[in-house]
């Protein structure tokens, strides 16, 4: 393997990479579809579609991590990360801004995720439970790229059944979570009770934090570009990324959005701990639990950096100087942090700022 297709072995060598390839290319295919945005008839699809890649452009990058990972495949993995995570983040944003809470209409959107990593699937009438329906093809266009993007992956159908559980499990997740206030946390434990033996010692907060991860399904899509991968491997992926790798990534996430969710209203996971020092050891445990889970797979110091460059990019976040509970947790989570966590955390703020 040559030095330019070697998975990255530090802090340096990856964000390299990032810098000369994957971010410029990653900002290219995000403003192809903010010009395919901007051409949705209908005004409020188009308001939601343009404002998730403006409020959500990090999580196309941060995503796009993973053909760091695989750079000679990154001109399949690159569109297909990118295509998913705007699918997913324009879903949120119209849940969001739900007024009908309609639970029919939260399933027939989430569907376009389960079809766009289905390659034969046929496209959906996605918008049939609500009024706003006219986004010139826009969704369907999204489908259709992930879908001719999983087609070129050699060794996608190793990983085909897995990648739809955790994409299933993801769409429950956002449709029970977007429900009337009045009943969404009595079906999110009736869910996490059917669910639970997949994250064993993990609380029904953690657990449905971890489903609501992307990560997971990225690091299947990058082991998928590699024509060698063996059943093994994608269970051990498996096992490493769920629950403790993505329950770290969106509680972070949920961490910082404590007060914004607060004042919206909005259910936020890191609400359900006891007290401040209960939610502060629970993330330092899964903290640990992740990296433990980073060690054992295949080029682990990939996966730790992944680990690492979470808490340092959730932690540089703007966001946290204006919450005080926060600013302690973060204190907490920093503390004696490795070289790595620090270089990204530099890192993670130059990035934003560019």
């Amino acid at each position: 393997m040559t030095e330019r297709h070697r998975v990255p072995q530090n802090p340096v060598q990856l964000m390299v990479r990032m810098y000369r390839h994957i971010l410029p290319e990653t900002r290219r295919e995000l403003a192809r579809w903010r010009r395919e945005a901007e051409s949705i008839p209908n005004e409020e699809l188009r308001l939601q579609a343009i404002s998730s890649m403006t409020t959500k452009q990090f999580h196309c990058e941060g995503g796009a991590v993973y053909a760091a990972f695989r750079p000679e495949q990154r001109h399949i993995l690159i569109p297909l990360i990118v295509a998913f995570q705007t699918i997913s983040d324009y879903l949120d944003n119209l849940c969001d801004r739900s007024t009908s809470l309609d639970e029919r209409d939260f399933r027939e959107l989430h569907g376009a995720m389960l079809d766009a990593i289905t390659p034969e699937a046929p496209l959906g009438d996605y918008y049939r439970h609500r009024n706003d329906r006219d986004d010139n093809g826009y969704l369907h266009r999204l489908v259709r790229t992930c879908q001719s993007c999983v087609l070129m992956l050699p060794s996608y159908g190793l990983v085909r059944e897995r990648v739809r559980e955790w994409v299933g499990l993801y769409g429950d997740l956002q449709v029970y979570k977007h429900l009337h206030r009045n009943v969404r946390e009595e079906r999110l434990h009736a869910w996490w009770n059917e669910h639970r033996h997949k994250a064993p010692g993990y609380r029904w907060n953690e657990f449905a934090a971890a489903t609501g991860s992307t990560l997971g399904v990225f690091m299947l899509f990058c082991a998928a570009a590699d024509p060698r991968l063996q059943p093994d491997e994608v269970e051990s992926i498996a096992g490493s990324y769920f629950p403790s790798i993505c329950a770290l990534h969106i509680l972070l996430d949920y961490l910082i959005d404590q007060e914004e969710d607060r004042r919206g209203g909005d259910l936020n996971f890191c609400s359900y701990y006891e007290d401040e020092r209960t939610l502060i050891d629970r993330l330092e445990a899964i903290v640990r639990d992740a990296r433990r889970a980073a060690s054992v797979l295949k080029h682990p110091r990939f996966h730790r950096m992944i680990v690492e460059g979470l808490v340092a990019l959730y932690l540089s976040d703007p966001k946290v100087k204006k919450q005080d509970t926060v600013v302690r947790a973060a204190r907490q989570l920093m503390r004696a942090s490795p070289l790595s966590r620090l270089f990204f955390w530099v890192n993670s703020v130059v990035i934003r700022n560019t």
